[in-house]
């Protein structure tokens, strides 16, 4: 049995992507692969009724509650980026923090990490006033013993997370094309999004069993993660995380949650 090079791996998918009587993931069938739910808070989609049911569905499986907090942003899914002061983003962080708590608990459970969503993920890779805000937003919500912090190697979030006394979990991304540079290519871009299963599946396994990945410039870069996500929108998205598990164990890779 072998592992990632960071120690084994652990399997996250964004759940609880719907809102009210519109759903987008396919949050039962996604709940029997994932080892890690990061779950939608309401700002980018979400509501308190969503949320009850994924975090009681994701406590009954022993899948991990992951809060994901993003910018208020229900219209353009959290993917459009905002200037939204410090203090207020960090009070935004533990306002959403806290709701998922009261889910997770009641569930039996509890809110075991934090991962920013679309655009306040990409914002916080370089922006430290966004990184910082999250963080306090964490430490706001969570008090001294703090929550682990899922963000890209080598992001200012995971750096500001780390000096915050934050447990940072570097992630990749199974079906995101990646820039030399080691950043996720814009989903404005062409090949933004890795639809081809087969290629999915095979740059999972690249990552966790190898640590890299093939950029979009065809060079091979080094990502170091503790987490893959396969992405809860896309088409297919439970068979396709199903078939990346499957491709992990029978590389000898072991799935577990980091949390």
């Amino acid at each position: 049995m072998i592992t990632s090079p960071a120690g084994p791996i652990d399997l996250n998918a964004d759940l609880g992507e719907g809102f009210g009587r519109w759903t987008l993931t396919d949050d039962a069938a996604l709940l029997s692969v994932v080892t890690s739910a990061n779950v939608a808070c309401g700002f980018h989609a979400g509501d308190p009724s969503i949320m009850r049911r994924v975090c009681e569905r994701a406590a009954e499986r022993g899948v991990r509650i992951g809060a994901q907090v993003s910018y208020r942003d229900l219209a353009g899914f959290g993917r459009r980026s905002m200037d939204v002061p410090p203090g207020e983003l960090a009070d935004e962080i533990a306002y959403q923090i806290g709701a998922l708590e009261v889910f997770a608990r009641a569930a039996g459970s509890r809110v075991s990490y934090v991962k920013p969503h679309g655009a306040l993920y990409n914002r916080t890779v370089h922006d430290a006033a966004q990184a910082g805000a999250v963080v306090a937003g964490i430490r706001l919500a969570a008090g001294e013993a703090g929550l682990p912090v899922l963000g890209l190697p080598g992001s200012l979030l995971l750096a500001a997370a780390g000096e915050a006394g934050l447990e940072p979990v570097p992630e990749a991304f199974a079906d995101r094309a990646y820039a030399p540079g080691g950043t996720l290519v814009p989903r404005g871009e062409p090949g933004a999004v890795v639809h081809d299963p087969d290629a999915v599946v095979a740059r999972a396994v690249g990552m966790a069993a190898e640590g890299s990945v093939t950029a979009a410039d065809g060079s091979r870069i080094a990502v170091a993660a503790r987490s893959l996500c396969v992405h809860g929108d896309t088409p297919g998205a439970a068979e396709l995380a199903r078939r990346v598990r499957d491709a992990l164990g029978a590389a000898g890779v072991r799935v577990e949650a980091f949390a």
